[in-house]
């Protein structure tokens, strides 16, 4: 992440309702109000060339717009970019530049297929930054895990309310700096990269936390980012935990309450909070007769 500058974009307010109330009849017919997940096609303009269309609940447009070039390589510095302008009468993000990114639109040609909801594909200079890429060894606490994964369990708001979505944290210590929902995992991570972006934050000495599995594109965005330590309540897989080891990334997974698994970077945890051994009983172990 770069570093803090005076310079933000001029962008649009254009945060909607994340939820929505609605009738439906529940198992004995008796009819129910009940909130669903708002979600919403934006299409991303560069200089009035179509990029792609996100499905998004669109609380934070303008961050996840901004995120999302970030992370797929396209900008790498906020001066880049003039404005960022959402408008969802057309379902469309005007992103307008100084002129200095080149090459994107060749870029788009080269994009691999991924298990990612909302977004699916990975632009190959991901990749391409990837390799480069070696992040800042960091130590953490058994004790501090619990209390960050206490401090998250607050968190969740349109889940607990509305459930189909997923929520990403910028965290330090125990504290949650930001949290984000939104219908698909990569939303929530790209929002939190703009946030990251605008307000000059390096990634150092944060903890990223995301509801979603622990997949290739999670760790390449992540390690982007420059955070050391990928916390989760679900599962990986071989590619994300290869790629994670690759470039230096804690990863813990299975992450709630009082348990979780270190996946990589079992070196960085101190384990302060195990239980002491048994004591073994008086006369010793039983031999048998």
């Amino acid at each position: 992440m770069n570093a803090i500058s005076a310079y933000r974009p001029l962008m649009s307010q254009s945060g909607i309702q994340g939820t929505h109330c609605i009738e439906a009849l529940d198992e004995q017919g008796q009819a129910r109000e009940i909130h669903i997940a708002g979600e919403r096609a934006l299409t991303i303009y560069i200089d009035k060339v179509e990029l792609l269309t996100l499905m998004t609940m669109g609380r934070r447009p303008e961050e996840l717009v901004l995120g999302y070039l970030l992370n797929q390589g396209i900008v790498d510095r906020v001066e880049q970019v003039r404005s960022v302008q959402v408008e969802w009468d057309v379902e469309a993000a005007a992103v307008v530049t100084d002129g200095s990114i080149e090459g994107w639109q060749e870029r788009l040609g080269r994009k691999t297929v991924t298990t990612g909801c909302g977004q699916g594909t990975v632009f190959a200079s991901m990749m391409d930054k990837f390799e480069d890429i070696q992040l800042q060894r960091q130590s953490y606490s058994q004790s501090g895990i619990y209390g960050l994964l206490d401090s998250l369990s607050r968190h969740n708001e349109i889940y607990r309310q509305a459930g189909a979505v997923h929520g990403c944290a910028l965290c330090r210590g125990v504290d949650v700096i930001d949290f984000v929902e939104d219908v698909g995992r990569h939303n929530a991570v790209d929002t939190l990269a703009g946030r990251m972006l605008l307000d000059g934050l390096q990634g150092k000495d944060l903890i990223f936390y995301t509801t979603g599995r622990l997949t290739s594109e999670m760790v390449i965005k992540v390690a982007q980012m420059g955070i050391p330590l990928l916390l989760s309540r679900s599962g990986l897989t071989q590619m994300g935990l290869e790629m994670a080891q690759r470039v230096g990334l804690t990863m813990i997974g299975r992450a709630k309450g009082k348990h979780f698994m270190v996946f990589s970077g079992q070196d960085n945890i101190n384990f302060d909070q195990r239980p002491p051994p048994r004591p073994e009983r008086a006369g010793g172990r039983s031999q048998g007769g």
